[in-house]
């Protein structure tokens, strides 16, 4: 198989890292030239693929991928992948399985109760709306008679430089409270497991929510983390008083929802390598993050 990644990010980066032997090939794009040139190496060849610039050979390369993995984010009003090459992927007469990393946020608020693939989304942010007009195109491309697409809807990503234990090294780490507040999560190395047993499904495209066991209110995850590191968390905030908080950081707190990942582990039998927040940071800890 071949692997066309648009957006060498972090979650797809660690897909490569993890199962890039799947692959006699490997491709992807970076938005600027200095970091395609950082990327660039024997086991991947890298493209710059940005607002203001396409390097030739992009375009041959993707549409002769077996698998085509999206990363990168929507703009304010459009998806810049489905923008540029959508027409020329949905008309293309050749087998391909195409993997969209979405969102949970597309859920909306849920008022704190458990949400599964079989619940409407309704999303509040102008982002999340971005994200499910996303969705919805990628998944009409899906249902051309070549194409197989599933759209992995990813909670909050931690994993390796992106954790709680890092953010409090580095005296970022906040504990805002929020009565009955959860949050969602998942190490990106479940991720990259979600995304290897999605190429690998055999069977129509679907969506998949890609989650932990376990969600869980934030100021327990740092707490946690401090606990492991021997040092005092930082106080309890109430968000609705707290200062300095941005807007980004407010939007998630304005939605509420625990999310099911029984679909992802019965139908496409992912098996988390961290169940929870707990197992997530005692491994990252022990490999010596936040030291």
């Amino acid at each position: 198989m071949k692997l066309f990644a648009f957006g060498l990010g972090y979650c797809a980066l660690d897909f490569i890292a993890r199962f890039g032997d799947l692959f006699e090939s490997i491709a992807g794009t970076a938005r600027n030239a200095d970091k395609a040139a950082a990327l660039a190496s024997d086991r991947i060849e890298t493209f710059v693929f940005g607002p203001e610039r396409e390097d030739p050979g992009l375009a041959e390369k993707a549409l002769a991928a077996d698998v085509l993995l999206i990363s990168i984010p929507p703009g304010v009003s459009v998806d810049p992948v489905l923008a540029r090459f959508g027409h020329r992927i949905a008309n293309l007469r050749a087998p391909q399985i195409i993997i969209y990393l979405s969102t949970i946020g597309v859920y909306g608020d849920s008022k704190g109760e458990w949400v599964d693939e079989t619940r409407l989304p309704a999303p509040l942010s102008p982002r999340s709306v971005t994200r499910l007009q996303a969705e919805k195109s990628w998944a009409a491309i899906g249902r051309g008679p070549d194409k197989t697409v599933h759209i992995l809807r990813l909670a909050g990503i931690y994993g390796p430089g992106r954790n709680a234990l890092v953010n409090l090294k580095e005296g970022a780490a906040h504990r805002y409270v929020k009565k009955d507040q959860v949050f969602n999560r998942v190490h990106v190395e479940d991720i990259s497991r979600a995304i290897a047993a999605a190429i690998a499904h055999v069977g129509p495209g679907g969506v998949w929510n890609v989650s932990d066991d376990a969600p869980t209110p934030p100021q327990d995850v740092v707490a946690f983390a401090a606990k492991l590191m021997g040092v005092e968390p930082p106080p309890e905030e109430d968000i609705d008083t707290a200062e300095g908080v941005s807007p980004m950081t407010r939007s998630f707190y304005a939605e509420n929802k625990r999310v099911s990942n029984r679909k992802l582990k019965e139908e496409l039998r992912v098996d988390l390598a961290y169940p929870n927040y707990r197992a997530g940071l005692e491994a990252l800890w022990e490999a010596g993050e936040g030291r």
